[in-house]
């Protein structure tokens, strides 16, 4: 294994593996605020000539956090499966990104090898990849997962309907849930973001989106996104919980930090085969972006990107209904600009696919970082035309319980309809049937939040 590359004359040699894939990485103001990223542009071409010589063989030897200190990487080892992992683990990573572009690579060639794959392997393919690659190869790779709905079939596009409200009001989370579904949006899931964490509130709220959904005979999914922990005690109390939900980090010690751990979500799945109100297969829903690991100096000097595809080598292990990429949230320390949010939800689209999941995106900033509503606008259109399962949506893109710039309801039916894409086919069928759209258009009860009772 060779760790050094010889640019313009100059000698550039790394350490270990980890650097390679830290200073190979695009630009990121999270590297640079964790000091892993490369000093110039020069040594950063240096490290993907030397990343582009590594076969997938030797990412594996070599994971970001030791197998012996993290129970996530002894997680994705453990579990890889041998003859996927057999049939590419001569690849070099150069060899791989050519594989994955190729015109014969199908999607389901590549979901036959993903189980054999590492993060640390979609993580470094990424880091060689143009953003239009990220966009090619992210949507070959379809992934087709149900729970009341079929998230993921070719020319589908959904939405997360996110009625979210400052102080838990029910009413409040009700009346936007109405406008919402008037406007299209909502078959991915109905989620809200809690105010208050607490086991009674996660219920009333379960309950009263349970009422309206199966009152109006509304094929979607709803879920509150309260911790994991309040949500096993709501499901101990009874209230109807479509799907479970949770934040993940990269590392062992960054989910410390979210206080949950592999046992934990293995019992929280397990409670949820039974008390579930989805039909399934499909009931977890889970949250990442980059930089989690590193606002809790749980980082272990790897970059962001990695730590993120790490983040869904332990989210595959629970087949999930839902995974998104919260892309621009966590601010400015960790992404910068517009440029950078660009990429990352790009390079986590496609990892994320790659490794086999119902891949969406909360395409989004906060209002101290460097993004346009242009730049967050043409994102939303990459996102679609790469294949992502959904992305979020609410009243006129502002959170106003969040404080953070997202996809608003208009978006989704403006980006289906330049795109070419439709909800997924029982919603499909439920927009129809309701009036609010007529095919692949407006129907006559279209913004009328008065047609769901």
């Amino acid at each position: 294994m060779r760790l050094s590359a010889t640019i313009r004359g100059i000698g550039y040699t790394f350490a270990s593996v980890k650097e390679v894939l830290a200073k190979a990485n695009p630009p990121k103001s999270g590297d640079d605020l964790a000091k892993v990223s490369a000093r110039d542009a020069v040594e950063r071409v240096a490290a993907r000539a030397v990343l582009s010589e590594l076969t997938l063989d030797d990412l594996r030897q070599n994971p970001v956090v030791p197998y012996e200190e993290d129970e996530l990487t002894r997680l994705v080892d453990d579990s890889l499966d041998p003859a996927a992992f057999a049939a590419v683990r001569a690849l070099t990573v150069g060899q791989f990104r050519e594989w994955l572009l190729e015109a014969k690579t199908t999607g389901p060639l590549i979901r036959s090898i993903s189980p054999g794959l590492t993060p640390e392997m979609a993580a470094a393919v990424a880091k060689l990849m143009s953003n239009l690659d990220l966009m090619v190869a992210g949507a070959k790779c379809e992934v087709v997962v149900r729970a009341n709905a079929t998230l993921g079939l070719p020319g589908r596009f959904s939405s997360r309907l996110q009625p979210n409200h400052p102080t838990d009001d029910v009413q409040g989370i009700l009346l936007s849930t109405r406008e919402g579904l008037s406007y299209g949006c909502g078959d991915a899931v109905i989620g809200v973001n809690p105010a208050t964490d607490s086991a009674e509130s996660t219920a009333e709220i379960l309950t009263a989106l349970h009422s309206l959904r199966t009152r109006n005979q509304i094929p979607t999914q709803h879920c509150v996104l309260s911790h994991v922990t309040v949500q096993m005690r709501a499901l101990d109390l009874g209230a109807p919980m479509d799907l479970m939900f949770q934040s993940l980090s990269g590392s062992e010690k960054g989910n410390r930090a979210f206080g949950i751990s592999v046992s934990l979500m293995d019992e929280a799945f397990e409670k949820m085969k039974d008390g579930r109100t989805s039909a399934g297969p499909n009931f977890m829903y889970f949250e990442t972006g980059q930089g989690s690991a590193l606002s809790s100096a749980a980082h272990h000097g790897a970059d962001q990107v990695t730590l993120e595809a790490r983040c869904y080598g332990f989210a595959r292990r629970y087949k999930p209904f839902l995974v998104n990429t919260v892309v621009g949230f966590i601010g400015p320390e960790y992404l910068e600009d517009g440029p950078q949010i660009t990429r990352a939800g790009l390079e986590d689209h496609f990892m994320g696919k790659l490794l086999g999941l119902p891949m969406g995106c909360d395409a989004c900033f906060t209002y101290h970082s460097g993004m346009s509503q242009n730049e967050l606008e043409s994102l939303k259109v990459l996102l679609c035309a790469a294949g992502c399962s959904y992305l979020m949506s609410l009243p006129v893109g502002d959170d106003i319980m969040l404080n953070y710039q997202s996809t608003s309801f208009h978006d989704i039916p403006t980006v289906r309809g330049l795109l070419g894409r439709r909800p997924t086919p029982e919603f499909d069928a439920w927009l129809s049937a309701t009036g609010i759209m007529d095919g692949d258009r407006p129907g006559e009860r279209f913004g009328d939040p008065g047609v769901i009772r």
